[in-house]
């Protein structure tokens, strides 16, 4: 049956296209999931860039990807899009009572989602373990910040990147140990990404942004080092540390 909504037209044609195509036909939630998870990470590109042409076009893609998880849900008889609509509106809705019932506001999202997920006892219970390492710590410390388990402000968070510097140095004075300077690195970026969450900051696009601009700048001081005829892998730190300084100001 043609639906009128705009997801219902994408539904419609992945039905279409199950019955014509043999790939789409092939298809299964097994050998879809790593075109859903580069599509979403195309989509996360196209945001982080702030083009819309590009949002527009791989939010679309995303979309074809929901439709095909609604159609493979009517073809096993477990679920259909009317189904997913109305467990997300009913979702939505018992997260915000005081908009939809007239009840009192909510409580923090981290705790109405524990009281939805019965069979789990935690607030970190549920995270994909494929999450980027970034964004792993990130969304852990956002669900122990939404149970209070978090400071106040960026002042703690800012002591404890220094407390984990100093036991990383003890570290590297004491020996070396690979295990345990694992460990305290891992520590101290744990607790960058926390003080990048607590002053507002996306660390990931604060990364995104460092990593764009060491890549225009090396590629400047390549240039400069090309232009001057000076060989890098001879060149002293002095001499590179200098091109380097000079590609700050340009890039």
């Amino acid at each position: 049956m043609q639906e009128p909504s705009a997801l219902g037209r994408i539904v419609e044609l992945v039905r279409d296209l199950r019955k014509r195509c043999s790939w789409d036909r092939a298809q299964t939630r097994a050998t879809l999931r790593p075109y859903l998870v580069e599509e979403v990470l195309e989509l996360d590109q196209a945001l982080a860039a702030d083009d819309p042409e590009a949002i527009k076009q791989e939010v679309g893609d995303v979309l074809l990807h929901v439709a095909f998880q609604i159609v493979l849900g009517e073809e096993s008889g477990e679920f259909g899009s009317e189904d997913v609509t109305n467990a997300i509106v009913a979702k939505m809705k018992r997260r915000h009572p005081h908009l939809f019932d007239g009840g009192d506001a909510p409580e923090t999202w981290e705790r109405q989602k524990l009281k939805e997920r019965s069979s789990q006892t935690s607030v970190l219970d549920g995270l994909p373990p494929t999450l980027p390492a970034v964004l792993m710590a990130y969304r852990l410390q956002e669900r122990a910040a939404g149970v209070g388990f978090d400071w106040p402000d960026p002042i703690g968070p800012r002591a404890k990147i220094s407390e984990e510097l100093a036991e990383l140095d003890d570290e590297i004075e004491n020996g070396r140990d690979a295990v345990r300077v694992e460990a305290e690195v891992g520590d101290l970026l744990f607790s960058v990404i926390n003080l990048a969450r607590k002053l507002g900051c996306d660390p990931r696009a604060a990364l995104e942004n460092a990593n764009r601009r060491f890549d225009l700048r090396f590629r400047e001081v390549e240039r400069l080092a090309t232009q001057r005829k000076v060989d890098m892998g001879r060149a002293s730190l002095e001499e590179l540390d200098s091109l380097w300084e000079e590609a700050k100001r340009s890039c």
